[in-house]
């Protein structure tokens, strides 16, 4: 009997099974829209700490610029949506700059992101763990502890792939997100505060002597609240983690991110104008229309709580963005290969491990405290915003379809706006650590073109890209160590014989005595024995097993130039992990000398004690 298959039709995907590992488009707003929902919690409170320069009438101008900031965030989406489209393989500012502004454009990009992403972790576990020592502020003292436990929680969930960290975090997001849309609807139905508790016996922010609300003062609260824009990217970053049709489905979850953040932002300024709040120290603003709207009870504590918890889980972001980066920087040869590499659940482990122990070196050196990471932060997402939108103008020129004009000059005005706020952040921040941003950004396009340029070398020698001569079959030689008799020599012996025309055992003896004694035990046991192999003494003065056998390579190599020398290492295989302790790593020392100072082909035999 003959079973028949049914061919695929022509030009259709075939079945990826790992699709199961990948983000649909509500899943992919929950891993990857972390950090912009949760910039709502600072965004506009950045916007009132500087008009309040300003005192009542700068406060006036809330609403203003927070519509400049959504006019700005409608444009970033339709650019990263055609981003996605045009560049579905991912890697967002970096794939448009690269494609059409240059590659060192594109590093700088690509850099921008890097820098973007580490700091984001560090900032969001932070963030998060200063709003829980603020409830309960006996645990201040162990604030860094809490800020890596926080991290390794988010990198091990991250490991196990972005669709489970997807599942984790769908829930705080859809509480975030509902609390607070709740709590704009009740308060636009308040006429007036309904508590002030929170921040009754704080002192006010709002300067006294009030300067006036001039073009400077208003450019500095849009490039301050447009901290709430980070993280507009990451969708456009991560298009390869999203399932089939990927483009389309990681536009919906990035025109989704811009409705649902822009209505947060707007709804909030328009609470802040309603119940004419004004900005008191030790108290967040979204605390007080929290408590302006809904009072001072459980419901304000949901949302404290809420808050807490997307401000520390918003780090997901960047590990849901930063690895893919990676991925393509490798492809591209200006990041170690390894990151190219993908595990089980579509997971690039090597890029979330990176990203976790370089935050974590940021948490360690910043003490746990937010205010020290919070002026490095969004000058690299600004970067990339300005080299996206300029890059998509040069897009619409080269392709020239339906209405090109219109778009580049969308895109155009995107990229003026971003350029500004990027510079404005950069010139009001330097001082306080943005010099740092300033000098980290070209060293890390300094270590991608390094890194390109090593690769661009190894290739060179291998001949990539070239047909290579006909392989020829030459005379071999195996070299095997060894220091006694047993299973794992009668093994080495076999494999030795299969492999070359010539085996040679060496052993490497040494002065002492007790040495000696070993030596000519060894010697006598092998003549008894006689496997037909010629046991080579090779001595040394010094206490040293890879430079003798090193020097006996290079000399036997140089002796005929047509052998090939192949060094096999006989090895054991402890059964279990824990008896790796145990062995006394010779295998490893010999090995390493061997690759350093010879050019023999190196084999390990392992020997499974099972």
């Amino acid at each position: 009997m003959s079973v028949l298959t049914a061919a695929a039709p022509t030009g259709e995907e075939p079945p990826d099974t790992g699709e199961r590992h990948r983000l649909t488009a509500v899943t992919g707003l929950a891993a990857l829209s972390l950090d912009a929902m949760a910039s709502v919690a600072y965004g506009p409170e950045a916007i009132v700490l500087v008009l309040a320069a300003a005192g009542a009438d700068g406060l006036g101008f809330t609403l203003p610029v927070t519509l400049a900031i959504a006019a700005l965030l409608a444009v970033l989406v339709a650019s990263y949506r055609q981003v996605i489209a045009a560049f579905p393989d991912g890697g967002g500012s970096y794939a448009v700059a690269r494609a059409h502004l240059g590659a060192r454009t594109g590093l700088v990009a690509a850099a921008s992101l890097v820098l973007d992403y580490v700091l984001n972790v560090a900032v969001a576990v932070t963030a998060g763990v200063a709003a829980l020592t603020s409830a309960f502020p006996s645990l201040y003292g162990d604030r860094l502890w809490l800020c890596l436990a926080v991290l390794a929680l988010v990198t091990g969930v991250n490991l196990r792939g972005i669709v489970e960290s997807a599942k984790a975090f769908i829930v705080p997001t859809a509480v975030f997100v509902g609390s607070v849309l709740v709590m704009i609807g009740v308060g636009l139905f308040r006429s007036a505060p309904v508590s002030t508790a929170t921040a009754d016996g704080h002192p006010s922010v709002l300067a006294d002597n009030a300067t006036t609300v001039g073009a400077l003062l208003l450019l500095k609260a849009f490039a301050s609240g447009c901290a709430a824009l980070t993280g507009v990217e990451a969708i456009a970053n991560a298009v390869p983690s999203f399932r089939i049709p990927r483009a389309k489905r990681a536009q919906h979850a990035e025109v989704a991110l811009g409705a649902v953040l822009g209505l947060m932002l707007i709804g909030l300024s328009v609470l802040i104008g309603r119940f004419h709040l004004q900005p008191v120290q030790g108290v967040t603003v979204l605390a007080q229309l929290a408590d302006a709207s809904l009072g001072h009870n459980w419901a304000f504590y949901v949302i404290q709580f809420a808050t807490t918890i997307l401000l520390a889980l918003s780090a997901n972001t960047s590990f849901g963005g930063l690895p893919v980066l990676l991925k393509l920087l490798a492809r591209d040869n200006y990041a170690p290969h390894v990151f190219a590499l993908k595990a089980d659940r579509q997971v690039h482990r090597h890029g979330v491990l990176a990203l976790a122990v370089v935050s974590a070196a940021l948490l360690v050196l910043s003490g746990g405290d937010a205010n020290t990471l919070v002026p490095l932060f969004a000058i690299g997402v600004f970067v990339g915003f300005t080299v996206a939108q300029v890059g998509m103008v040069r897009h619409w020129r080269l392709e020239r379809g339906p209405g090109w004009a219109g778009k580049a000059l969308l895109n155009g005005f995107g990229a003026l706006l971003t350029g500004v706020a990027a510079v404005v952040v950069t010139a009001e921040k330097f001082t306080e650590g943005a010099w740092l941003i300033v000098i980290a950004l070209p060293l890390l396009v300094a270590a991608f073109e390094t890194v390109h340029r090593a690769y661009a070398g190894i290739g060179e020698r291998l001949g990539l890209g070239r047909v290579p001569e006909a392989p020829r079959r030459v005379r071999s030689l195996v070299i095997v160590p060894v220091s006694s008799l047993s299973r794992l020599t009668s093994q080495a012996l076999t494999a030795a014989g299969s492999l070359g025309d010539e085996v040679r055992a060496v052993t490497v003896s040494h002065p002492d005595p007790e040495d000696r004694a070993t030596l000519h035990a060894l010697e006598r046991a092998w003549s008894d024995w006689d496997p037909g192999v010629p046991l080579i003494r090779l001595s040394c003065e010094h206490r040293s097993l890879g430079r003798p056998i090193a020097a006996y390579v290079r000399d036997t190599a140089a002796a005929d130039p047509h052998t090939q020398v192949m060094v096999l290492i006989p090895e054991t295989e402890p059964a279990h992990l824990w008896q790796r302790l145990l062995q006394n790593q010779r295998g490893a020392v010999l090995a390493h000398a061997l690759r350093r100072e010879t050019d023999a082909v190196i084999c390990r035999l392992r020997f499974r004690l099972t």
